[in-house]
């Protein structure tokens, strides 16, 4: 059954709208002709329940995009594991229980690709979801995602609420974390390598083997895949949101020194840690609803180096250090 719902006229709150992927949302919901909804951290701390609640109350929502929470890659993960598992857990709780209690009609949860067992079958499929044991170097935060995935499914079935919740692989674009010990692999990447050119530096050092393979999505797709999920799918079942392709960590590396016009070399440090060795999210689910990612990974690598030599002088905690200390 075809399942249909116009944001057109809504008043459609996006939290995490200074993240990479709400900021994305809030770009992708200017062709809806719907009122976007926002709150800064300053005025608004999600992990809060009684300010979470009246905020919602005062504002009324017809529709929700979840895309807030602390993010990071290994590194953080593994330094900050109660800041991860707390900090998540509240923001999920909190804002999906508001919402229903205030009748919030539609909302969809951003989840993660970390979510899925270490050892889950290649691609993943959205039933591999709590059939082994998850990947130690970012537990707490997928931890944290399985309980936010859980609460919207406990309510569709307790009070029929129709919340949904989609799983993005990993993002790269506009609004990125550059911090150089809690980015992912692109942004980490993007920013060394920059600073490497820069410097005319003879060579990039990548933590781990090379080997790994990841799949990687323009956030301005996942935006689009959002969107797509909020007016056309209605389901407890998860949904993956990929891009279908993979590469190696290293053939990553070469693409972001190509688009950022480095030619020293890469050496990789095996001293680190290389994280789940293949991670590929089986979007047959997604492509089946009718949605297909539209940027091309070179293309869209191109525009992401673009946006950061426009915007680097602002983004927050950007690395000048030569060595490459990837998060994956």
């Amino acid at each position: 059954m075809t399942f249909s719902y116009d944001l057109a006229g809504k008043r459609v709150w996006v939290a995490g709208h200074t993240g990479m992927v709400g900021g994305a949302i809030v770009r992708r919901l200017a062709q809806e002709s719907c009122t976007v909804l926002t709150a800064s951290h300053r005025d608004l701390d999600l992990t809060r329940q009684a300010e979470t609640e009246a905020w919602i109350a005062a504002q009324r929502p017809d529709a929700i995009f979840l895309t807030a929470g602390r993010v990071g890659g290994i590194h953080a993960n593994s330094t900050l594991p109660s800041e991860f598992l707390y900090e998540n857990l509240m923001i999920a709780a909190n804002v999906i229980r508001a919402a229903h209690a205030n009748d919030v009609g539609r909302l969809l949860f951003l989840g993660s690709s970390c979510i899925y067992p270490r050892e889950a079958p290649q691609p993943i499929p959205e039933s591999a979801l709590l059939t082994g044991p998850l990947e130690p170097t970012n537990e707490w935060y997928a931890l944290a995602k399985i309980a936010g995935i859980k609460l919207a499914q406990a309510l569709r079935r307790e009070f029929g609420r129709d919340y949904i919740s989609a799983m993005p692989t990993n993002l790269y674009g506009p609004g990125d974390n550059f911090h150089p010990l809690h980015s992912h692999v692109p942004a980490a990447l993007l920013s060394r390598f920059h600073a490497a050119k820069e410097a005319n530096d003879p060579e990039v050092a990548v933590w781990g083997t090379g080997r790994p393979l990841r799949e990687f999505m323009h956030v301005d797709d996942m935006a689009d895949a959002c969107v797509f999920l909020m007016r056309r799918y209605s389901g407890e079942e998860i949904v993956n949101v990929g891009s279908g392709e993979e590469v190696s960590i290293a053939g990553f590396a070469a693409l972001i020194a190509e688009a950022v016009g480095y030619a020293g070399r890469v050496h990789f440090d095996t001293s680190h840690p290389d994280g789940m060795p293949r991670k590929l999210l089986d979007s047959s689910r997604l492509r089946e609803i009718g949605w297909r990612r539209k940027i091309p990974l070179g293309e869209g690598l191109r525009g992401y180096y673009h946006w950061f030599l426009q915007n680097r002088r602002g983004l927050r905690g950007l690395a000048l250090e030569t060595e490459t200390k990837v998060s994956k």
